[in-house]
This record gives structure tokens, C-alpha cells and sequence, in this order.
């Protein structure tokens, strides 16, 4: 018979592996907004999996919004990286992208108003979606639009560093606000996994080593 105390580890273990994946979650939209600023190129299966994200309004974990742990492997192998303690300048960019993520995230999780109007826009791209968009260039310019309309109209704005000709790109822009959106949204799913800023600090470690064993053991390659 399985006693209370193991139940509670289970639940606090599985709460854990949420709250992991769902950083990575963040940390890969930011890893991708970084790689198109400056190089106008990223991972095609780690960008899908991100947009495709925002249309998963039942999703109650991770793994159900992004399809599996294998389309997270560059957030899972991004927060690894940034919790490594190595100092590399690339990863300042995606730091300050990430913070500027869950400030935004904060705002809307507070701002009912605005948290409706993006999720009935979502809604309604998604059966343009079934319908009418079969290519994330359409789909991006979409997403773009209804970030412009919500996030954008806070005096905050997370400012993309990169390249001045991949940023003045119309198709870059567009996909690094689709992205930035995948990363708000990826923001509910770390607080409903019971997510914040104190345990960011306190189980930086923890996280850490949760990382590594994921990409050791379910992200092999």
C-alpha cells in the first residue's frame, strides 16, 4: 500500500518536473528570439512547437502544449545552459529576454481585460487556422498582429538585441513577436505548475540538476 508521504513526493516530484519544463519552455522562445535576431535562422521543430503552443487552450501540462519533451530540447538544453553558471555573452541576451518574459507575464496574469482580448484572438486565429493558414509565415503575421494589440500597448517592452538587417526583417519581426507570445503563455503554465520568482532562487540547483537528467535521459541524442 503507498502511503501519504510517498503520494506527496510524487505529487512534489511530478509539480517539479512541470515547473522545469515549463522554463525551458520560456528559455526556448527566448533562445529562438535571440537566434533570429541575430541570424535570421532557428531550430524549424523548436519554432512549430512554440506557436503551436498558443492553441493548446486545455492543456493542463507541458508535455500536452508542446506535443513531447523532444520539442523542448533546446529550452531544456538553453536553461541548462544558463543555470551552468558559465558566464558566455550570447546568454545575456536570452537572461534579459527571459526576466522581460515573466514581467510581461506578471502584467497580464493582473490585466483580466487585456488576458480576455488575447485569449479570444487566439481563438479566433486558430479556426483560421484549420482553415486558412497552413504556413507559419501567415500564422506568425497573425500572432504578430494580436501581440501588437495586447502586450505591445504596456509602457514595457522587452527590446530585441541582434542583427540591424535580420530586426528590420518584416517576416524576423513577426516571428519574434509569435515567439514572445508562446513565452507569456509558456509563463501560466510555470505558475499553474506552482511556479514563481522565490523558487527560481531557491531551486536554481535543483532545476539544474533536473536538466541534466532529462537530456540524459528522455532527450538522448
Amino acid at each position: 500500500m503507498i502511503g501519504n508521504n510517498q503520494i506527496q513526493k510524487v505529487d512534489k516530484d511530478l509539480r517539479a518536473r512541470q515547473q522545469t519544463l515549463a522554463l525551458a519552455a520560456i528559455v526556448q522562445a527566448a533562445v529562438l528570439v535571440d537566434q533570429i535576431a541575430r541570424t535570421g535562422q532557428a531550430e524549424p521543430q523548436a519554432i512549430d512547437a512554440t506557436i503551436d503552443s498558443l492553441f493548446k487552450f486545455s492543456a493542463t501540462t507541458v508535455e500536452e502544449a508542446y506535443g513531447s519533451i523532444e520539442n523542448l530540447e533546446v529550452g531544456v538544453r538553453g536553461l541548462r545552459d544558463l543555470l551552468s553558471g558559465n558566464d558566455y555573452g550570447e546568454r545575456k541576451n536570452v537572461t534579459r529576454y527571459c526576466l522581460g518574459i515573466l514581467h510581461l507575464h506578471k502584467k497580464l496574469r493582473k490585466d483580466s481585460d487585456t488576458s480576455a482580448l488575447l485569449r479570444s484572438r487566439l481563438q479566433h486565429t486558430a479556426k483560421q487556422k484549420e482553415f486558412n493558414i497552413n504556413d507559419i509565415n501567415s500564422l506568425s503575421n497573425s500572432l504578430s498582429a494580436i501581440y501588437q494589440d495586447t502586450i505591445s500597448k504596456y509602457n514595457f517592452r522587452i527590446q530585441i538585441s541582434g542583427s540591424a538587417q535580420e530586426l528590420k526583417n518584416p517576416h524576423n519581426a513577426a516571428r519574434i513577436r509569435a515567439l514572445l507570445l508562446a513565452a507569456i503563455r509558456a509563463g501560466y503554465l510555470w505558475r499553474q505548475a506552482g511556479g514563481n520568482r522565490w523558487k527560481l532562487i531557491l531551486q536554481r540547483n535543483h532545476i539544474f540538476t533536473q536538466t541534466k537528467h532529462l537530456l540524459a535521459t528522455e532527450i538522448r541524442r
